[in-house]
């Protein structure tokens, strides 16, 4: 297991959440193999055990979304134990996963975000310029959390308006950086440098201690300020990079270049985003077209 951590870390360049949630799988299955079938290497499981497994996770009523990512952690890893020739045949080529019901991505209304962003009036201190850029950066260029929290001064480029992004499997993107999120920039790093004048942190987002932001920090921020506009349980940071898509979806940009912005590997991931708009014009077509 420590060997094929280290593959996924090293060679697959997995995100530490990825890795985090595959350590927690893979630990629960080889607790149940031990507990159930008293087996204490996963290697010797067949398909019928992996099955009986899954179906203890359905009887137990776990969400189909993550048995899924469970079934996909034992995928990788018996596909590991194959290229290592630890076992001659793949158990799980014989596993399939359960269906998942697609669940449309939440966003907040277009009007009432743009509306917060441009006249509520945030605390003229680092704190407030700090939070602004926050909800700016990621409704802006529609990165990930993780992406957010490890940008660096360098990252950013003021006189090309751009920012360097370092997405999943250390793949780089260069994303522009819009007039509204270019001042808040500009705004920031004069109060942080004021604030925080020994900084020799290389983040570009820092607490107040001038210690990197952490996920939990970015989802308090994000929460707070949508909670003020919408009554809605989609609050989090993913919320607004789901907003980007598809706003500019419904402004009419061209899908391969929100694909792009996304850092997506393929088309078929920023696809559902075009369900939102179709939503949208099915209540166009029905309070506008006589027939409707």
């Amino acid at each position: 297991m420590d060997l094929f951590f280290k593959y996924l870390q090293y060679e697959k360049r997995y995100s530490t959440h990825t890795l985090t949630s595959y350590h927690t799988d893979l630990g629960q299955f080889a607790t149940y193999l031990e507990q159930v079938y008293e087996i204490t290497d996963p290697a010797e499981a067949d398909h019928t055990i992996i099955r009986s497994w899954i179906l203890s996770l359905v009887h137990n009523h776990i969400q189909p979304r993550s048995i899924n990512r469970k079934i996909a952690c034992l995928r990788s890893y018996y596909r590991f134990l194959l290229s290592q020739q630890r076992i001659q045949v793949n158990p799980m080529l014989r596993i399939r996963a359960p269906k998942v019901s697609k669940k449309l991505p939440g966003f907040v209304p277009e009007e009432p975000f743009n509306t917060l962003l441009d006249s509520f009036t945030f605390e003229e201190n680092f704190e407030g310029y700090r939070d602004k850029l926050i909800l700016e950066f990621l409704y802006g260029t529609g990165i990930r959390l993780s992406e957010l929290i490890s940008i660096e001064e360098s990252d950013i480029d003021l006189r090309a308006r751009t920012v360097r992004v370092l997405g999943k499997g250390n793949k780089e993107r260069i994303v522009p950086v819009n007039d509204s999120l270019y001042t808040c920039i500009e705004t920031y790093l004069a109060y942080k440098r004021q604030y925080i004048p020994d900084n020799n942190s290389k983040t570009l987002l820092v607490t107040s201690k001038a210690r990197p932001l952490y996920p939990k920090f970015v989802y308090r921020v994000v929460k707070k300020f949508i909670s003020m506009i919408t009554t809605s349980e989609h609050n989090s940071p993913h919320v607004l990079r789901h907003s980007f898509a598809t706003h500019l979806l419904n402004k009419g940009a061209d899908l391969n270049a929100i694909k792009d912005l996304l850092g997506h590997a393929s088309l078929a991931a920023t696809q559902v985003y075009t369900h939102n708009s179709i939503e949208k014009l099915k209540s166009v077509f029905e309070k506008a077209h006589p027939k409707a």
